[in-house]
């Protein structure tokens, strides 16, 4: 089974990195009836909404970027393979020189450390937004939140300290590497974000995690996930958008698209259809 997806996008070559993948049980979308994901689901023959968890590798102008790191092995058996796809697309850890986090939650960032708390790319500099690092380095706040967001508070932390000197903090629409701009998309998490890369005459844009389950959430943009901290404004920009990808036919990517995670949206009723250009 391949753990990647590679496309030319201009003079960039971008990768798409399976970590591994999961499921979700309606429960995880508790302010949708159960009977509207059931008939969702059921669209897919499915009765589970399925999930990846990816990262992205982008090679371009000399650069080695790789953006978010999937959950190491925190979420089970089924996840903890970014090593074997980085092999699969033939780079080591050594070789990245830019790593960036859409946002700070576990099944982004812990593989970027391990378990004793080490940094996994040692010449690597780390890039965040300034609002997400400012939300989790509050402890007082996050201690205040509700299980399971102090713990992963904790570990956001703790991959802050690890990258110490070689952490750079940049505005929710600032620069990362050559060819390639944050973008600020609010409501999931405080900073959370995507990213636009724009190289030659190609471009690609990343949504990082409006949409966690492609099966539901892109047919009903309504649907919010219960990992969203901010499900009303998560639910304002997943519509505003999936409706510029859907008006500009742009070519986009995510941290939970299936393989091969290369998507164009198309409008279908009130909603949209993630279609593999």
């Amino acid at each position: 089974m391949t753990r990647i997806a590679t496309r030319i996008i201009g003079d960039a070559t971008v990768t798409i990195l399976t970590d591994g993948g999961t499921e979700f049980g309606a429960e995880m979308f508790p302010s949708t009836p159960e009977a509207h994901i059931t008939t969702l689901l059921a669209t897919h023959d499915a009765t589970k909404a399925a999930t990846n968890f990816n990262a992205v590798l982008i090679r371009n102008g000399g650069r080695t970027v790789l953006c978010d790191a999937g959950p190491r092995n925190l979420f089970g058996p089924t996840c903890g393979f970014l090593p074997q796809a980085m092999a699969e697309a033939g780079v080591g850890a050594a070789e990245i020189d830019t790593l960036f986090a859409t946002h700070l939650h576990p099944d982004h960032i812990a593989g970027m450390i391990t378990p004793e708390g080490a940094a996994v790319f040692g010449q690597a500099e780390l890039v965040v937004t300034r609002d997400e690092v400012d939300f989790w380095s509050d402890e007082a706040l996050t201690d205040s939140l509700p299980e399971p967001l102090p713990g992963w508070a904790g570990l956001a932390r703790a991959v802050l300290a690890a990258y110490g000197d070689r952490l750079r903090i940049i505005e929710a629409n600032g620069a990362i590497a050559p060819g390639l701009t944050a973008m600020a998309l609010p409501g999931h998490t405080p900073g959370h974000g995507g990213w636009r890369l724009s190289s030659g005459a190609g471009h690609l844009i990343h949504g990082g995690d409006i949409i966690h389950a492609p099966e539901l959430q892109a047919a009903d943009p309504d649907i919010a996930i219960v990992f969203d901290i901010d499900a009303d404004t998560a639910r304002a920009t997943r519509k505003r958008l999936l409706d510029e990808l859907a008006t500009d036919g742009a070519l986009f990517t995510g941290g939970h698209f299936l393989h091969p995670a290369f998507h164009v949206a198309v409008r279908d009723g009130a909603g949209y259809r993630l279609e593999r250009p």
